[in-house]
């Protein structure tokens, strides 16, 4: 994985119109960008789309990218999670919630079999380590919250639904949850 100077100087080049930096972009973060989206999508054959669709946006968009607004991986992780919230929006069927009494348990955030594990499989920098630590960190409502929101492509309305709590409430676990990740990150 090259790190986010490299990256940052590739998607430069890219925004030039150079296919040479473009195909070097691809092979250094097509894997991260794939894990995430097999994990939001849990589905193949839209992870591939989605990849496809995500490299267009880069190639016709990487001007837009601001180098003092965040790092280059997070950048073109973004452009990835909008492209499967959009997938998910068009071919998700409608999200069944469960019943009032119906409980909710996200599976555990473990990370023991990192074989199974997409996003692990598809990382090798630190990065991905510090992310898994600092979602550890952070209380379970918080946690679920962030990861259905971001990894799944719940809507605030559907956490609401889904984790039994109110829409401000979930909006407060989400938006506090992202804080504390960005003060761990950032330490």
């Amino acid at each position: 994985m090259a790190d986010a100077e490299q990256l940052r100087r590739l998607l430069e080049a890219t925004a030039r119109g150079d296919d040479r930096a473009f195909a070097e972009l691809y092979r250094a973060t097509s894997s991260h960008l794939y894990g995430l989206l097999l994990r939001m999508l849990q589905r193949r054959d839209w992870a591939e789309e989605a990849l496809q669709d995500c490299f267009v946006k880069i190639w016709q968009k990487a001007e837009t990218y601001e180098a003092d607004k965040g790092a280059p991986l997070t950048w073109l992780l973004t452009v990835a999670r909008y492209r499967a919230l959009d997938l998910l929006r068009v071919k998700r069927p409608e999200v069944e919630m469960p019943d009032h009494d119906e409980e909710f348990s996200l599976p555990p955030l473990t990370f023991q079999d990192e074989a199974q594990d997409p996003l692990a499989r598809a990382s090798e920098g630190q990065g991905i380590a510090r992310m898994r630590d600092a979602l550890r960190e952070l209380p379970q409502e918080q946690r679920e919250a962030v990861l259905l929101a971001y990894y799944e492509g719940y809507t605030h309305q559907e956490l609401a639904a889904r984790m039994n709590a109110p829409l401000g409430t979930v909006k407060s676990w989400v938006r506090r949850g992202l804080a504390r990740l960005r003060e761990a990150l950032d330490r």
